[in-house]
């Protein structure tokens, strides 16, 4: 696969150039603006977030510090739980962006392990920090570890809608359509959960930033076939 960059989001409430997620300066003045918007409230809200708790914090407070209307955050974001989990979800955006961008070729997992390793590449240089901050917030959060969950669930949807179209196959009569999705998305969770153990230095890695993220995506992808072909101990 090859690199393109998104000039539209495929979800309500994405961000119109949402891979990267930096705001390009060759758009026009209103489009930035809008960016600028979206982060300063996805900003603050982790910020407030993380100091508060999550339940602590009204709508009313974080369009306060961001000085914007609640019109104008929800034109942005759906609800508190979406802007919580602003960061994830950029970076599962752009994994189904790439995915549905490039041609497919050969095996499915190994490509779809590449799509996702490239959109981690491909991400602003802050969104490690603002990830990490997000999954704390998250392991604090139950609502948000549900909404986490549910947002999974929205993103194998988009990944499986996106592979029936090139693969020419029918989701609703192929079982495996629907496997691929799960195994895909059970990948990045297992994945980003031992980068995260890394990250508290209780893992078998040395602590380190994206490389090991992607590492571990990595190696989560590879132990798919071992994994469906593991069997217990002849008796």
């Amino acid at each position: 696969m090859t690199a393109h960059s998104a000039t539209s989001a495929s979800t309500p409430g994405a961000v119109p150039s949402s891979w990267p997620t930096s705001v390009d300066r060759t758009l026009p003045l209103r489009e930035r603006k809008k960016l600028r918007t979206r982060r300063a409230l996805a900003e603050a809200a982790l910020t407030l977030f993380s100091e508060k708790g999550f339940d602590a914090v009204t709508l009313d407070e974080l369009v306060d510090a961001v000085e914007v209307s609640k019109r104008t955050f929800f034109r942005n974001y759906a609800s508190k739980e979406q802007v919580a989990l602003a960061a994830q979800n950029e970076l599962l955006d752009a994994y189904v962006i790439v995915v549905a961008r490039e041609e497919l070729h050969g095996p499915v997992f190994p490509a779809l392990r590449d799509a996702l390793t490239l959109a981690i590449r491909r991400m602003d240089d802050d969104w490690e920090d603002r990830f990490l901050r997000t999954r704390r917030l998250i392991y604090h959060t139950p609502a948000l570890i549900d909404y986490s969950v549910v947002e999974s669930m929205r993103v194998q949807r988009r990944l499986v809608q996106e592979l029936e179209a090139k693969l020419g196959i029918d989701r609703h009569e192929d079982v495996r359509l629907r496997l691929v999705g799960e195994f895909a998305i059970s990948a990045w969770r297992c994945g980003t959960k031992n980068w995260l153990a890394d990250q508290r230095g209780t893992g078998r890695r040395d602590r380190g930033g994206r490389a090991a993220l992607i590492a571990s995506v990595e190696e989560a992808f590879d132990a798919i076939p071992g994994t469906v072909a593991m069997s217990a101990p002849a008796p």
